[in-house]
């Protein structure tokens, strides 16, 4: 029992936090670290919208403009987007999901964040240093030769931060593998376990090429070496191939845990096993798998052959299938089922309807001919951030308020985090909804002077993303009070089905477990369960989570 204790109350020091290699420290380590990412990001967003309410873009000069944006695309997606859900719920979660007592190396992840912290401060300094304005693409030769900014500065802290993606990915790929607790097998592992897995896979595999792409890019750059500058006889198509072979698969880190946190929400709050469980599992595979093959919808303007555009459209095409499972069964999950909509849950249906948006404008993008118009406008803008922040963003907002419990041990008010979620929703639409109509009429992205007939549609934009930036204070203000004032959170608040409601503590000792679990039943045993909830109040403690 002593030993135990000490595991229960481990220490709470600086030190003990920064030399931790406990997952679950690590994992809010992480928080704590993308969040401020996030708050950069949001910050540069917000001076660039400013800007664009006058068609004269009257706030910034220029080359302001230009390194705004460029920062916000680079803290978003590298900083924030790529790492937020495998390095924050994924190292919270899935040892304890599986029955482990940790990752399989517990100090190559907490190596992780220094080296993720690493190519962070790179990052920071080129911001201090003057900015970059190349835009989060780096496209070349402008980034090789002729930006007059910080880009070996920042593709140094993208290409340090991709080995933080790799060692993570390693990790869970093995822990999944080896460490799963006795009866856990492959069917009966969480659909954000298949998740995780499937976007390990692509972290492993994809991120190595974006760092030798930047590494190639830096070299050009400080040392001239032709490789994609075409007045030293390299080829800047090449730079877009080496980019979007991994950057289109990266949409699927981003995104496929955000897919695993829904398949847990809805069947918890629908009170249901996941309708066709192991379909969405191998969707997740497929999407994994296929996601390495459609790079080249990207590229349908440039030099690349129409034959072989036409194979990337049919591709993307077809990786829009398991995606649609997802969808259909996510549904029919719902379908009949005994609903409830707590904070999580509105999450969850507000992923469905904005994912479902930035799917389906997708299938535009990849088709050849309204390709040819639509590229690079602000069509693309609406269309990426569907996904990216209605679908990713969404679905961690989901995740971290379902399993935040969990985490701290504290409940939050389940009032106000519903109308956050809803002003959240709202203001994501009023934001984004106006890009497309003003990109189908033409709108070149990333231009801060247009012509005055487009105004009101980025006046509509500026207004929305005050109602969003709205919602995301409020959230920043709740939960941390939660962790002052919240009431301690029991093991199984919501109820729900999983070893980490139904074996553990809220927040887990240090070893997650005090006794080794044995796992005798199906990922979502809600069916076996539906009398016995329905017998017992949900406990008074739970009304606030």
């Amino acid at each position: 029992m002593t030993e135990q204790k000490h595991y229960i109350n481990a220490e709470t020091t600086v030190k003990s936090w920064l030399l931790t290699v406990d997952h679950k420290r690590i994992a809010i380590l992480y928080l704590l670290s993308v969040v401020g990412f996030f708050i950069l990001g949001g910050t540069a967003a917000i001076l660039f919208r400013l800007d664009l309410m006058t068609p004269q873009g009257d706030l910034l000069a220029h080359e302001t403009y230009n390194k705004m944006f460029t920062m916000h695309g680079v803290m978003m997606v590298f900083f924030f987007l790529v790492p937020v859900v495998p390095a924050v719920l994924g190292n919270f979660l899935v040892p304890i999901m599986i029955g482990a007592r940790d990752v399989a190396f517990p100090r190559l992840n907490l190596a992780s964040w220094y080296i993720f912290i690493t190519g962070g401060l790179f990052a920071l300094a080129a911001l201090v240093l003057g900015g970059v304005d190349t835009g989060w693409t780096f496209y070349t030769p402008y980034s090789s030769t002729y930006a007059n900014s910080n880009v070996i500065l920042t593709g140094l802290g993208v290409f340090v931060a991709g080995f933080a993606s790799i060692l993570t990915g390693v990790n869970f790929i093995v822990t999944i593998h080896k460490m799963r607790a006795p009866g856990m097998t492959w069917f009966r592992l969480p659909l954000f376990i298949w998740a995780q897995y499937a976007t390990s896979i692509i972290m492993v595999l994809g991120t190595p090429v974006i760092a030798i792409t930047l590494l190639l890019l830096v070299l050009e750059r400080a040392f001239h070496i032709g490789i994609f500058d075409p007045a030293l006889g390299g080829d800047p198509v090449l730079f877009q191939h080496l980019f979007w072979f991994y950057s289109h698969p990266a949409v699927y880190i981003m995104i496929l845990p955000g897919f695993g946190i829904i398949s847990e929400l809805i069947a918890c709050f629908s009170r249901k096993n996941v309708f066709g469980y192991s379909f969405v599992a191998f969707s997740s595979l497929a999407i994994a798998i296929i996601g390495f093959f459609v790079w080249g919808h990207h590229m349908f303007i440039t030099s690349q052959s129409i034959y072989a555009g036409l194979i990337f459209s049919i591709l993307s095409f077809i990786i829009a299938v398991p995606t649609a499972v997802k969808i259909f069964n996510w549904t029919a999950t719902l379908y009949k089922g005994s609903v409830e909509f707590r904070t999580p849950m509105i999450y969850a249906l507000g992923f469905i309807g904005l994912f479902l948006v930035g799917g389906l404008t997708g299938l535009f993008l990849s088709s050849m001919g309204l390709d040819v118009h639509l590229h690079d406008t602000y069509f693309v803008v609406a269309h990426f951030h569907y996904v990216m922040v209605g679908g990713m963003v969404m679905a961690f907002l989901g995740g971290l308020h379902f399993w935040w419990p969990k985490m701290f041990g504290r409940t939050y008010n389940q009032g106000c985090a519903v109308f956050t979620a809803i002003v959240i929703f709202i203001g994501f639409n009023l934001t984004f909804f106006p890009q497309f109509i003003v990109g189908y009429l033409g709108m070149p992205r990333r231009y801060h002077v247009y012509p005055e007939e487009f105004q009101i549609f980025h006046i509509l934009s500026t207004g929305g993303a005050s109602v969003l930036g709205f919602g995301y204070l409020l959230m920043f203000c709740y939960l941390p009070y939660s962790l002052i004032k919240g009431k301690k959170a029991t093991a199984n608040p919501w109820p729900a089905t999983g070893l980490e409601w139904e074996q553990t503590t809220s927040p887990p000792p240090t070893l997650n477990f005090i006794h080794d679990p044995v796992v005798t039943e199906e990922a979502y045993a809600y069916a076996k369960k539906n009398e016995e909830f329905y017998r017992q109040a949900i406990p008074a403690e739970s009304k606030d989570v």
